[in-house]
């Protein structure tokens, strides 16, 4: 993204923060009437907090944004949603003191962020969000789509909509005799590489692209959108279309079932949660590091499986000590009830477990000036 772009989009989330909705403007008032000793401590902070990543997380952000405004109205928050990959990127080379990213640090970005951090990155869960497949086939309120079917319309195998794969688990639903027009982010993204990772998991034989942030070349056929808005415009103004999505930004579009075990899940918040209960840590990363392998292949009941794990990623210590208050200031209200509720009423994200919000928060307390 040019200097210019980058201008103009702070200029529009400034605008965002002054302008807020009512709603959020409200709510945000609310929570600073019966707030803590940690929002009395952020209004002594000031400046600028440039930061960026996930466009998926672009509505909790906003919404953050302007609940830091009033419990911290001399700091300036902007929030460049580039998307998970190139939040990484500027991370991990100094450009952004803070990134969010719905794919946890590579091996050799966490190399990276570490030499350029002095020490290992702080990497902490900010939500749980389902990726919801969303759809616009007229007529159809509710489908039903096993994995296997799912991977393959997205790997391109199957091509109509009343494809028995898709027909033999929706007795009853009058599918149209169309072509399907599968859509896909155009773009770099944490959202793909948790799609992919959950088609990579449950159908390989189908889906035989490994997890990818970054859409196959040699997929024929379908659409793409740039960034989570790109894909969820493109579905809605286009009938016979399929994509994924943060649910929280799907519209008024159909939401998929998704086939787990014995029974067709869809995508919430509450079921989106459940996924964290049953799966592993990361091997091998610092006490500091919360990255979890999602177990797509869970067939608990009431388990969502295609969810993204939004992580916040920040260093340990800042060479100004200015930057590392605004840093655990911003954070340290991201974790606190407050701002878990703000995402989940702006956002419709699952807000982290008490058990992981303490966790986290532990780890924030470390952030310091070096």
């Amino acid at each position: 993204m040019s200097k210019i772009d980058r201008e103009a989009s702070s200029l529009k989330l400034n605008t965002i923060r002054r302008a807020a909705v009512p709603g959020i403007a409200a709510l945000a008032l609310a929570l600073t009437a019966c707030g803590s000793d940690d929002d009395a401590d952020a209004s002594d902070l000031s400046g600028d907090l440039t930061i960026g990543g996930a466009s998926s997380q672009e509505s909790a952000q906003n919404a953050w944004i302007v609940g830091f405004g009033d419990v911290a109205p001399d700091v300036t928050v902007n929030y460049d949603a580039i998307g998970s990959g190139g939040g990484r990127e500027n991370f991990a080379d100094g450009s952004f003191p803070l990134a969010g990213t719905d794919s946890y640090l590579s091996d050799e970005e966490f190399d990276k962020a570490k030499e350029t951090c002095g020490g290992d990155p702080i990497e902490i869960p900010a939500y749980v969000s389902p990726i919801a497949v969303i759809y616009n086939l007229k007529g159809v309120d509710d489908l039903q789509l096993s994995p296997e079917a799912l991977a393959g319309i997205f790997a391109g195998k199957i091509t109509k909509w009343n494809d028995p794969a898709i027909a033999g688990t929706n007795d009853g639903v009058s599918l149209p005799n169309a072509p399907i027009t599968a859509v896909h982010r155009s773009d770099e993204s944490g959202t793909t590489g948790n799609f992919t990772d959950y088609l990579t998991a449950v159908a390989p034989d189908a889906w035989t692209w490994d997890s990818v942030e970054t859409w196959p070349e040699d997929i024929k056929g379908g659409d793409a959108g740039k960034g989570t808005s790109g894909v969820v415009d493109t579905v809605t103004r286009n009938e016979n279309t399929i994509g994924y999505a943060d649910a929280s930004q799907a519209g008024g579009l159909g939401q998929a079932k998704v086939g787990v075990g014995d029974e067709f899940v869809e995508p919430s918040a509450e079921a989106a949660a459940q996924i964290l209960a049953v799966s592993p840590r990361v091997d091998g990363r610092a006490d500091v590091d919360m990255a979890v392998d999602l177990d797509h292949k869970t067939t608990e009941a009431g388990v969502y499986p295609i969810v993204l794990t939004s992580y916040l990623v920040a260093c340990q210590q800042y060479d100004d000590g200015d930057t590392a208050a605004r840093v655990k200031g911003y954070l340290d209200y991201i974790l606190s009830d407050d701002g878990q509720k703000l995402a989940a009423d702006e956002a419709g994200s699952a807000p982290l477990s008490k058990d992981l919000q303490a966790e986290a928060q532990k780890i924030v307390d470390k952030i310091a000036a070096s």
